[in-house]
């Protein structure tokens, strides 16, 4: 999770201050250098550390808030709109040009995953209708064209390039091409340096003025820490970035360059990597991370991650065979392969309210575990088993259990969280409701379930 470390210092300041009750100026204070300091350890700059606590400190010593009946529900509000303020308020959107392609030149320092960024805004712009070209400028580092070509093909997306060319001409006959072919968004992939030196920028800054790219989006890798904001200073100084993508912002990093790169450079932080996979980019948006920060969930997100991952038509199926009350291991499986195409389990965890912080990796892990367990189990089972589980006696039990790699009381468990479900779903549709009686959760108690999918820990 971004910003595990900032979040669960600031959860525990929160507690402290709710378990006081009523607040004096003095408690908010104490509080206020306690978050500085989660700021400061997070590896935000100092300068937006030190002026954020101030902005903060002078909404929450006011009157409105200490005599409120939730005052430090009151200083959370106001925390959650500084720093969702801190880090631009709002989305920032891609410019699109009115006459296309529009151009947009990915820049950046060698090893901040600059190319794989490229096929990933490619592919996010390709599942929204557009039709992306990329384009090999980066002709210096070993095998970069190759790796554009990889990722070009993993997107289907195609790739232009020129070998070893100039980087320069590359970029202006790419554009030509992406006219001639019906491409409306070009991007380049630059070269980059293990530091900033004046031939690459020389060399960025000759493409610019020839191609006149809508946007120059920069690449950093969120685990540098504060370097991040040093290298977006001075990379906005020469090229007049217009964004930034943050790379890495799902692995284990203290957040700071999300929390100052806007304040620092003005720039908004357009594009977020959330993982290693071409569809793992999201876009940017202050509210929802504010929200991830100070472990309220993101909701939003998840609702968007479900409707890109789901498939609407299996979804109608899966309707209609729940209505029908013919649910039974396919669809078990169906379910459970389409929960995975969100990403790993601690992620879809952290975006849901009251979830988010609290499922740490070992749990995570272990329901990842346990999901895997029931995916075996199922994919033990002959399809006439699957379809009429009533089939599965003591022998075919073993069998499933010896060729899923699990006990037998393993496969038991499956099959009564299957009648388990089967009973939900005809109550939910009137076939088990009998008047006078409260209708009980059936996940309640049961194993791996808590009211949640099978082997899940929730």
């Amino acid at each position: 999770m971004p910003f595990e470390g900032l979040s669960d210092k600031l959860s525990a300041v929160f507690k402290k201050m709710r378990n006081k009750g009523r607040l004096k100026e003095s408690d908010i204070k104490e509080a206020m250098r306690e978050v500085r300091l989660a700021l400061l350890e997070a590896d935000v700059n100092y300068k937006v550390a030190k002026e954020f606590v101030a902005n903060v400190t002078a909404k929450a010593v006011g009157d409105e808030v200490l005599e409120s009946l939730t005052p430090a529900q009151m200083v959370v509000k106001i925390v959650n709109d500084e720093l969702t303020a801190l880090m631009g308020a709002e989305n920032a959107r891609l410019n699109f040009s009115s006459k296309p392609p529009t151009v947009v030149m990915m820049c950046g320092l060698q090893g901040s995953g600059k190319t794989t960024h490229s096929a990933k805004l490619a592919l996010h712009f390709k599942n929204q209708g557009k039709r992306p070209l990329l384009v090999a400028c980066d002709v210096y580092r070993p095998a970069a064209i190759d790796q554009l070509k990889v990722v070009g093909e993993k997107a289907s997306v195609p790739v232009f390039e020129m070998g070893q060319g100039d980087p320069v001409e590359i970029a202006k006959k790419a554009i030509a091409h992406a006219k001639d072919y019906g491409n409306d968004l070009v991007i380049l992939d630059t070269a980059g340096r293990l530091h900033i030196d004046e031939e690459l920028m020389g060399e960025l800054s000759r493409i610019k003025e020839t191609v006149s790219p809508q946007e120059i989006l920069l690449v950093i890798d969120a685990m540098v820490g504060q370097d991040a904001v040093n290298v977006a200073s001075k990379f906005d100084e020469t090229l007049g970035i217009d964004g930034v993508i943050l790379t890495k912002l799902d692995g284990d990093t203290r957040g700071g360059a999300a929390l100052s790169v806007r304040a620092v450079t003005g720039k908004p932080i357009k594009f977020a990597g959330t993982g290693e996979k071409l569809e793992d980019l999201e876009p940017f948006y202050p509210d929802r991370m504010a929200s991830r920060i100070l472990g309220m969930g993101d909701v939003l997100t998840l609702i968007e991650k479900a409707q890109t991952d789901f498939d609407a038509k299996k979804a109608a199926e899966m309707a209609e065979r729940l209505k029908q009350n013919t649910f039974d291991f396919n669809d078990m499986l169906e379910q459970m392969q389409q929960l995975k195409k969100m990403g790993p389990l601690s992620s879809v965890m952290n975006m849901l309210p009251g979830a988010a912080g609290k499922i740490g990796d070992d749990e995570a892990e272990q329901g990842e575990k346990e999901l895997r367990k029931v995916e075996a189990i199922i994919h033990s089972m002959t399809p006439a088993e699957r379809e009429k589980p009533a089939l599965i006696n003591p022998s075919r039990k073993r069998r499933i259990a010896a060729g899923s790699g699990t006990d037998v009381s393993d496969v038991n468990r499956v099959l009564r969280q299957n009648e388990q479900m089967q009973k939900l779903f005809r109550q939910m549709s009137g076939g088990g409701k009998k008047k006078g009686k409260r209708r009980r959760n059936p996940f309640a108690g049961m194993p791996g379930m808590g009211g949640g999918m099978p082997g899940m820990p929730f």
